[in-house]
């Protein structure tokens, strides 16, 4: 009998078993694909020959070797009871008399806790793992019946044996809160996703100058004052619209709330890792406790209202400063298990600190050269009351600057050079560059897109082809890259649904480059093949993405007088449509039914403007190209 506990868990992870998909696929064309359907892309796959099969009235249980096992036992009989009508027992490895038998085991000899063995065969199915690892296969198990089945009454699974476990232990993305707050629910979906693609760390950025989103018991000013802002800039790039909303803003979770999704992540092997801001982007923290600012009589303060970077930042000279860190940082570890604590350190100006007779003084005592080694004070300091309780810090990568805490971990966000730095100074790092990974920049071109990041462009094949590991270190410097993560900087998400916008697809392409070694990873595989058919169970789901453009087109001119125009639906079911008259392209176009022949008369042009429509209806951007029978333009350098 299962106890209650089993039960509890179970049910927490119903939502999970909801993403694992109802997409049908054909099952010749899914084992072309050598990867079988699975993001991210295994270590190794061997296609064997035929295929498991579940059908009603099949001798078949599922079995587990071990109580650890039994979790994954029951999840995949749920999945299947819920996505196919199958009743199928669920039975200790002792007791199984079926002939068909799905097992989930920890008795292997796998040494990477997150890695996973899974071997199909005509007669039975094996997952074998330990902890996050046997997680893991089951997701891989998910993914390969929901891509290879072809009616909704049998499930059917190519045989095959899978080795795999990850390339980086960290593997994450960060959510920031602090512009912008989104609802449990929406965080709870959010770890969801995380899981179904092997990825492990939820990065919550809980405090800005904009917003302190953290309940803390000692100081209830922080959500009385601090949680709120009195009114919102409507947009930093419209000239026309670049004034206030008028509208208070604010909200903040509680220490329940947040005790529920570290254990909601925890079922589903997601480490939550806090981000507690210091000692710049404080703001919010000094509208409502002014004492902790430069000078004898600071402030009054407010809460920031338009997007930026401000010279009001916690006071390094004042002890009263890291007694209230302190204070946090001591409930914040309380509600976070999490080996790490990320502690910001970003984009602190340090005029405030060269007026301020405290941060003076706090410079003399202690022989510091100037503001930048006070940062590194700060920071030092920090570390060692963190490391005092059995935890580590991670910092921006501005924690390099006056020299580095001994054991912090950096994360690079700005250019890689900084993680280069880091990683030869032999401190761990995170990669998170701007110009790869920055989930706040546009997917395409600016006047097609939701507000975001204006200089920022990271649409979905420049995340891929993204290597988080520099070459220019040496192997052993190279062991220093422990992962990386994809910031969703909140300042123009003021929905939750534009958050899923700017995640997905890219969500994907993140989980394979922070999982698959680069040489196994294949780009024509993955965006053609694979991610197709996860969009489709996307589709299908209540989620908002980003509908890619149709494959093998895009907004550019060709010269010629003859052309061929063939393409794929970025979508597994999607239409694409077509015309020729330079309208916005619609559901009363043509259909791209079979490769577009044209032909151009000497000294003209034509236009192709397509669109690609889901089965559920939602629409990707227009992409247009344009073909002219004439002379290429010739480049001038310094247009490049």
């Amino acid at each position: 009998m299962m106890t209650k506990n089993l039960l509890t868990r179970i049910a927490a992870l119903w939502m999970l078993l909801l993403c694992a998909g109802s997409v049908t696929a054909p099952a010749r064309a899914q084992q072309a694909d050598r990867n079988l359907g699975i993001i991210p892309a295994p270590l190794s796959v061997t296609a064997l020959p035929g295929e498991f099969r579940i059908v009603p009235g099949d001798d078949v249980a599922i079995v587990y070797g071990s109580d650890p096992a039994r979790k994954e036992a029951f999840l995949f009989r749920d999945y299947l009871s819920r996505a196919y009508g199958l009743d199928v027992p669920v039975v200790s490895e002792r007791k199984c008399r079926a002939k068909k038998t799905v097992t989930f085991t920890t008795a292997c000899d796998i040494s990477n806790p997150e890695g996973y063995r899974l071997t199909v065969r005509e007669s039975g199915i094996e997952v074998c793992g330990r902890d996050a690892g046997l997680f893991y296969g089951l997701q891989s198990l998910l993914q390969m019946c929901s891509t290879a089945t072809t009616d909704r009454e049998r499930v059917t699974v190519p045989c095959a044996e899978i080795r795999d476990e990850p390339r980086y232990s960290y593997r994450g993305i960060m959510q920031d809160v602090g512009y912008h707050i989104y609802p449990v629910s929406f965080i709870k979906k959010q770890i969801d996703l995380l899981a179904r693609y092997k990825m492990n760390v939820y990065h919550w950025h809980l405090t800005e100058d904009h917003g302190w989103r953290i309940e803390i018991k000692k100081y209830p000013r922080l959500t009385e004052v601090s949680a709120y802002r009195a009114q919102t800039c409507i947009s930093n790039y419209d000239p026309e619209l670049c004034g206030m909303d008028s509208t208070p803003y604010g909200g903040y979770y509680t220490q329940e709330e947040i005790r529920d999704i570290v254990a909601y992540a925890a079922e589903r092997h997601v480490t939550v890792i806090p981000e507690i801001e210091l000692p710049g982007h404080t703001l919010a923290v000094l509208a409502a406790y002014p004492e902790l600012a430069c000078g004898d009589d600071p402030g009054p303060f407010k809460v920031a209202e338009t997007w930026g970077i401000y010279e009001d930042v916690f006071c390094a000279g004042k002890e009263a400063t890291f007694r209230f860190l302190e204070d946090v940082l001591s409930e914040v570890m309380e509600l976070f298990p999490s080996k790490y604590i990320h502690i910001g350190g970003d984009e602190c100006p340090k005029e405030r600190w060269k007026e301020c007779p405290y941060c003076q003084q706090r410079i003399a005592d202690n022989g510091l050269k100037d503001e930048f080694e006070l940062q590194s004070y700060f920071i030092k300091r920090i570390e060692k009351f963190v490391t005092s309780r059995g935890r580590r810090i991670i910092g921006w990568d501005e924690i390099l600057e006056g020299g580095l805490a001994p054991d912090a971990t950096v994360m690079n966000w700005r250019d890689i050079s900084e993680g280069i730095k880091a990683a030869q100074q032999n401190h761990d790092v995170i990669m998170a560059p701007t110009e790869y990974v920055y989930f706040d920049y546009l997917q395409g071109p600016r006047h097609a897109e939701p507000l975001a990041i204006g200089w920022g462009f990271n649409p979905t094949e420049r995340v891929y082809a993204y290597d988080p590991t520099p070459a220019d270190l040496t192997p052993e410097q190279q062991k220093h890259i422990i992962g990386v993560e994809a910031p969703l900087w909140t300042e123009h998400m003021d929905t939750h649904r534009k958050v899923e916008y700017m995640m997905l697809p890219r969500l994907m392409a993140l989980a394979e480059i922070a999982w698959t070694p680069v040489e196994v990873k294949d780009s024509t595989n993955f965006l053609e093949v694979r991610l197709p058919e996860h969009l489709a169970w996307l589709d299908t789901t209540r989620t908002v993405y980003r509908v890619p453009t149709p494959i093998g087109m895009r907004d550019e001119t060709l010269y010629g007088s003859e052309f061929t125009v063939t393409l794929k639906a970025p979508v597994k079911g999607a239409a694409i449509y077509y015309n020729f008259d330079g309208q916005e392209p619609r559901e009363t176009d043509y259909l791209y039914e079979k490769p577009i022949r044209l032909i151009v008369p000497p000294g003209e042009k034509r236009e192709i403007r397509a669109i690609v429509i889901t089965p559920s209806g939602k629409r990707s951007i227009s992409t247009t190209t344009v073909f002219v029978n004439g002379p290429k333009p010739v480049e001038n350098p310094e247009d490049k």
